[in-house]
Formats: structure tokens, sequence, C-alpha cells
């Protein structure tokens, strides 16, 4: 399986509400995953296996308002077992119901039909604000 066809099929199943266990299975076993960002985000820091990243699905999902997302992909780049997407995310906190806004970019690294690597970054000063009581 070629890098494109793992990341289109990692967009299509997230845009499908697809289940976060069945999410992880493109991911391997162990994972070099970073969401950098304000610790007092849930979902943001490090993660090493599969089983964090459901975790970290599930954890996002608690924390949205998931029929309010606007996601917005601009375009993909792919380069070999590389791929990064650059995009808007719109999100409701649904602590506070506040809307925020932001540019984003996921780095992911592919080896066979496997995401090994995986960076998001989004503006996590603007999501802490949101979140904030």
């Amino acid at each position: 399986m070629i890098t494109r066809d793992v990341v289109e099929q990692f967009f299509g199943m997230v845009g499908g509400g697809a289940d976060p266990d069945a999410i992880a299975m493109l991911f391997s076993d162990d994972i070099d995953w970073d969401v950098p960002g304000s610790p007092s985000i849930p979902w943001t820091g490090r993660r090493s296996s599969r089983a964090d990243v459901a975790d970290y699905l599930r954890t996002l999902g608690a924390n949205i308002v998931p029929e309010e997302n606007v996601d917005e992909i601009e375009t993909i780049l792919y380069d070999g077992d590389h791929a990064v997407m650059l995009g808007r995310f719109g999100r409701v906190a649904r602590t506070t119901g506040r809307r925020y806004e932001m540019a984003v970019a996921m780095h992911f690294q592919v080896s066979g039909d496997k995401i090994i690597k995986f960076r998001l970054y989004e503006d996590s000063f603007q999501v802490a604000n949101a979140y904030a009581e």
C-alpha cells in the first residue's frame, strides 16, 4: 500500500466518524506520535502505541462538539513515505461552548500499510483559551 492510500483512508475514516479503535488500526503497534501544546489540553503530548491513538481520539471527541466541526483540507503533499496535510479546523469546546478556528498541519510517515509517525500542529494557545473557565 502506498502512502497516499493510507493517508486517504485515515481521512476517510475520521471524516466518516469511524470508531476510534478502527482508526487506530491504521497505525503501527509502536507509533511516534506527538501533538505539541499546552499541558492543560488533555489530548496534547506524546503517544507511543495504537491503544494511545484510540485514547487520543476518544479524549478529543469527549471534549468537542463533533456536529459543530468544520474541517477543510487545503492540500496534501506527498513525498515517498511522508505526507503533509495543510488545512483549517473549526471546533466548539464542549465545556465552554466557545468556537475556535485555526490553520493546522499534519505530518504522517507511512511504512507498508501503517502510519509510523504522526504530528499535528495546531494553535494550542487558541485551543487552551477556548477551554479556559
